[in-house]
């Protein structure tokens, strides 16, 4: 399967991205610039961490209005998997396909450290081969990773159990200390209604080789190569 990594100016993880799904997966990984229109027949997106466009403005906001942003709108109403990690998923809630906003963290401080999220839900194609309640050690590289909603939206994520991870400590329960940023509800990422768009604050991508401190990452990419895998079984 081929992954596509958008890259934007400013773009940081794109390359760890790269390196994950080509490298250590041993998959196909095209990197597509933003001034492009086309996935390249890619079977998932990928949007990475960094500060595109240098986060002017709101971080995203410059982003969503990239030309090849139409073709990832396309590819996600299409049903194809989409993730967004960390500056990526500010990007997916600036464009749209995510509902919610970023704030500043709760302490106004750059957080950059490993924490541990609780896996909400498995029916996703990027948390297939996880388990329900299922902790992973990711890091985090984030100043505005303070996820909001109101409480209509709130509510409405609950019901359709679209909170696929929330911050948790090491024993897996959701508690304000573990919280880093201060997200609502202790939400570290979500899905869209359809379930295909995930967006996270946490790297996968930087926690999947022993020497980064943890390979809990792979549980997301190697999710998507497996449902890709059957779905292409299916047709």
């Amino acid at each position: 399967m081929k992954f596509a990594v958008v890259v934007f100016p400013g773009s940081n993880c794109d390359h760890d991205a790269y390196h994950a799904t080509r490298h250590v997966l041993g998959q196909d990984a095209e990197f597509v610039w933003h001034k492009e229109t086309q996935l390249k027949g890619a079977d998932a997106v990928i949007l990475p961490g960094g500060f595109a466009h240098g986060d002017y403005l709101r971080t995203g906001a410059i982003a969503r209005f990239s030309p090849i942003m139409p073709a990832v709108l396309e590819f996600a109403r299409r049903g194809g998997p989409v993730l967004g990690i960390c500056n990526g998923f500010q990007i997916l809630l600036e464009a749209g396909l995510l509902p919610g906003a970023m704030l500043r963290n709760r302490d106004l401080k750059y957080r950059c450290e490993h924490i541990i999220v609780r896996v909400e839900q498995t029916d996703t194609p990027f948390t297939m081969n996880a388990r329900r309640g299922q902790q992973l050690r990711l890091p985090i590289a984030h100043g505005e990773g303070n996820y909001y909603a109101d409480a209509d939206v709130l509510r409405t994520l609950d019901a359709e159990r679209r909170v696929v991870f929330r911050y948790c400590d090491e024993r897996g329960e959701v508690t304000a200390a573990a919280n880093p940023n201060g997200s609502v509800s202790n939400i570290a990422g979500i899905c869209n209604e359809a379930r295909n768009v995930v967006g996270l604050m946490p790297h996968p991508e930087r926690a999947c080789e022993g020497p980064l401190g943890s390979v809990d990452g792979l549980v997301l990419l190697q999710s998507v190569v497996t449902a890709l895998s059957r779905e292409g079984a299916v047709r």
